[in-house]
């Protein structure tokens, strides 16, 4: 009876201690959003310094063709040194009705990747279209969401074929929205590599109840949830965006959320929305304490 009880024991402390070591050793994915790649035209420096500053290990960065090639080229190629991952970023409300724009910021990736080295190369794409924004949502929603599909597919394929991660943001209500026996938000899971929950909410709380049926969602098809935060002022409601608040009081929030998940293989880790807001609020930071 005692050897069964010891034996019990020592599987029960195995157990739990090798959750924990996964937990511990786990590399979590720490992002944020380049809308504007003319932060690195103007300064590429800073950029990195401050995406190093904050421990970035992935950035989704907006490919503008107005920005050369060799700009994108060289940024990429510093930031893979440093070891983070870009990803070529675009989208908007309107590819839905227009999907040649997906087509086209494909193109513009094969132009950019012939071009590129090794190192220079994209880690993959990150589509933010955003639907529920254009004008056919509020007049044929069905016929908004299958258009939205359609293009993710097809996303899905080019990417595929260029031996790219394809991942998408993704409000946290679409869940709530109904797809045949589901909702968009597991069809949306099932059909990508990786998705960016655009989570926004200020407090540990409320971010962690509503991404928990996306976490539930992801595991049941192998996938994987980056839950995104907002720091930009917002018109939503004071507790959507940690504008506010202190970039002190913001990480003891995600420390709290990423605490809870950490054991959840369907938590990727945290993405900062966005890369010029939050340098912002670091400078008016450094500036206050110059001040003092």
């Amino acid at each position: 009876m005692k050897k069964i009880a010891v034996l019990l024991i020592f599987m029960y402390v195995l157990v739990v201690g090798g959750v924990c070591l996964f937990a511990q050793e786990r590399q979590f994915v720490r992002a944020t959003w380049l809308w504007n790649p003319w932060l690195f035209v103007k300064d590429e420096n800073l950029v990195l310094s401050f995406l190093q500053e904050k421990q970035v290990s992935d950035v989704y960065v907006q490919i503008d063709e107005e920005v050369s090639i060799d700009t994108y080229r060289q940024f990429i190629r510093r930031a893979t040194e440093k070891g983070i991952r870009v990803y070529a970023l675009d989208g908007a409300p309107n590819w839905i009705e227009y999907p040649e724009e997906l087509e086209r910021f494909f193109r513009w990736i094969d132009k950019y990747e012939n071009a590129a080295d090794v190192n220079e190369k994209f880690f993959g794409v990150h589509l933010d279209i955003e639907p529920y924004l254009h004008t056919w949502w509020r007049t044929n929603e069905q016929g908004a969401i299958a258009s939205y599909q359609t293009v993710l597919q097809r996303g899905h394929e080019l990417a595929k074929e260029r031996t790219l991660r394809l991942e998408v943001d993704m409000p946290f209500w679409f869940d709530e929205v109904s797809y045949g026996s589901t909702n968009l938000a597991e069809w949306v899971i099932a059909n990508t590599d990786g998705v960016t929950m655009m989570a926004y909410r200020d407090q540990a709380r409320d971010i962690i109840d509503i991404v928990k049926k996306e976490m539930q969602i992801a595991r049941k098809y192998g996938k994987q949830i980056v839950v995104g935060i907002e720091t930009g002022q917002v018109d939503e409601g004071d507790n959507v965006s940690f504008f506010e608040e202190d970039e002190a009081y913001m990480n003891k929030q995600l420390a709290i959320v990423q605490r809870h998940y950490g054991r959840t293989k369907s938590f990727s880790g945290i993405a900062v929305h966005h890369l010029e807001q939050w340098m912002n609020r670091n400078e008016k930071i450094s500036e206050g304490e110059m001040d003092e």
